[in-house]
């Protein structure tokens, strides 16, 4: 381990994640004050890796029992730890116990970042691998007497099985089935990698798990066994400076005060690669919070973000950070037009997938120069789908009448109280076949694949970011970090002398005023929960909760990966 020296006492780095991780702070005020102090994962990063560089910094502990992570978060945030230890640095994980009657892959994951494993003598190895599920709620929408009438392109578009279908259809069960084996044989490699045990003997201990302390440490999964006092009692011996050490969050952390400013001043000469981001459910105009507190993705706000940075003659490349299940097919086709735009101008564009971007969320992406993604993002869902839930029997069974009157003939064609007639529901699968040639079309020429290759790995059918990138519908694994340093070398860059912004960068003030015009800073801005008017009816209602798509670009938000 490398030795520091320092007048100052040394700071040992906590992380705590038993709260959560957010991708990024909020926007919105409101959001912003109810998330007050959680940490965000690009925070968290970037820190990890300016701590690196300070010699007053003499190691990290992480408290890392806790199930709050994704798994693709995990794969991110590990590889920040690792990279912060590879400066010489101790690096010690701690848990009570990674599951208790419950598996913790995801956060046994997030251990091996570290150099060094410990685990409470009465806690367990819960390495039992992934599991994803659906809910289906066909039979009660038939009790119920209400009506689903959703088309999808195609058979792998497994958002509308929710709704139509009693079961899990064998399509969607294939899909979840290779998405699950894809995540745990990342897991098995990086396990064998850092535990320096072979591939066959991490397979046996997953089918064996979850396993005793005792038995995970003659494994070579946990280093040592111990509580929190023995484990900084541990550190402190290791690495405290007669004695004296300062804890400080990693998150929390800064710079000394000198160090602060020299860096910024040093910063601020540097060449920009701006950070735009499509966070939430994507949709047109400019987007705001729901009333679950998800964020969306409003294209007015992402095209403006996305024009911003074109205009800004210090930003020599750009990162789309795409968090999404996808939603709108006009507003990602929106998005997308404009990262075509800012070819024009000569900026690489180079996006950079969090825990999930499929649908639309891999429709707005598929356009940059390069893709870059975790092994365990849920990407691809090239698909589409549409339709309504027609509640008039429904409502008539509860005594509630619900009538409509319209000018036009197809005035009352979206009305909820009726199903589809026959013209119209052949009007909407015409609809279905015109976006569904678009969607692969365009990924096609995007991703440079013929395009009968590129059908073949569509059909809606969602995939992890590991075998996306062996199928040509990503580059290469990394994260935020990996993503910078890309659209920095693709600009003729130096990544370590670059600036990584967000863009736009409005000040308090202007956060508080409306804009003045659609190229406005502010425009960029989603609007805050403050601003939503307006019902959101049924169909929103269920799509805000995750049962029912919010756009004919969306993932199925009744599943999830644990």
């Amino acid at each position: 381990m490398r030795t520091f020296h320092t007048s100052r006492p040394p700071v040992l780095l906590e992380l705590d994640l038993s709260r959560g991780l957010l991708e990024s702070a909020p926007t919105d005020p409101v959001a912003a004050l109810r998330r007050r102090g959680l940490p965000t994962l690009r925070g968290l990063v970037e820190r990890l890796h300016r701590a690196a560089d300070d010699p007053h910094v003499v190691g990290l502990v992480g408290h890392v029992g806790h199930e709050t992570l994704t798994p693709a978060q995990a794969d991110e945030l590990a590889a920040a730890v690792e990279s912060f230890g590879a400066s010489g640095r101790a690096t010690v994980a701690y848990a009570e116990s990674f599951g208790e009657m419950a598996g913790a892959s995801t956060s046994y994951r997030l251990a091996l970042g570290f150099d060094t494993i410990w685990l409470q003598p009465s806690g367990r190895l819960g390495l039992t691998g992934f599991s994803a599920r659906g809910v289906f709620l066909r039979r009660l929408l038939d009790r119920l007497g209400v009506q689903p009438q959703i088309g999808q392109r195609h058979e792998y578009k497994g958002a509308a099985d929710t709704l139509m279908s009693p079961a899990m259809p064998p399509a969607q069960r294939e899909a979840l089935q290779r998405v699950t084996d894809s995540v745990l044989d990342s897991l098995v490699r990086e396990t064998a990698r850092r535990r320096r045990v072979p591939e066959s003997a991490v397979r046996a201990a997953v089918d064996e798990a979850p396993l005793g302390s005792e038995r995970a440490v003659e494994l070579g999964l946990v280093d040592r066994l111990g509580y929190r006092d023995e484990v900084y009692a541990d550190v402190r011996s290791r690495v405290a400076d007669d004695g004296r050490l300062t804890l400080r969050y990693a998150h929390r952390w800064s710079q000394s005060g000198l160090a602060t400013l020299t860096g910024r001043a040093r910063q601020r000469r540097r060449p920009v690669v701006a950070l735009v981001s499509v966070l939430g459910g994507i949709v047109p105009g400019r987007g705001q919070p729901t009333p679950f507190g998800g964020p969306r993705a409003g294209s007015d706000s992402v095209t403006a973000a996305l024009r911003a940075a074109g205009r800004r003659d210090d930003v020599r490349a750009v990162v789309l950070r795409v968090v999404s299940p996808g939603g709108s097919y006009i507003a990602s086709d929106a998005i997308r037009r404009e990262v075509l735009q800012l070819h024009g101008t000569g900026r690489p564009v180079v996006a950079s997938m969090g825990t999930v971007a499929a649908s639309g969320g891999y429709f707005v992406a598929m356009g940059c120069d390069e893709i870059v993604t975790t092994a365990s993002t849920i990407t691809g869902s090239i698909g589409v789908l549409a339709g309504k839930l027609a509640i008039g029997v429904a409502l008539e069974r509860a005594g509630i009448g619900l009538e409509s009157v319209g000018a036009g003939r197809q005035a009352t064609m979206f009305d909820s109280d009726q199903p589809f007639d026959e013209a119209q529901w052949q009007q909407v699968n015409e609809w279905l076949d015109e976006v569904y040639a678009d969607f692969t079309a365009k990924a096609a020429a995007d991703r440079s694949l013929a395009l009968d290759r590129l059908e073949s790995l569509a059909r809606g059918r969602i995939w992890t970011g590991a075998d996306a990138v062996e199928l040509g519908l990503a580059d290469r694994l990394g994260g935020l970090h990996t993503a910078t340093r890309r659209a920095a070398e693709r600009a003729g860059l130096d990544p370590a002398e670059v600036r990584l912004a967000a863009v736009p960068h409005v000040s308090p003030l202007d956060r508080l005023r409306p804009p003045e015009s659609s190229e406005a800073p502010a425009a960029a801005l989603p609007l805050g929960m403050l601003a939503a008017g307006g019902s959101p009816g049924v169909e929103g209602l269920l799509a805000q909760s995750g049962l029912l798509p919010y756009g004919v670009l969306a993932l199925p938000g009744s599943w999830h990966l644990r």
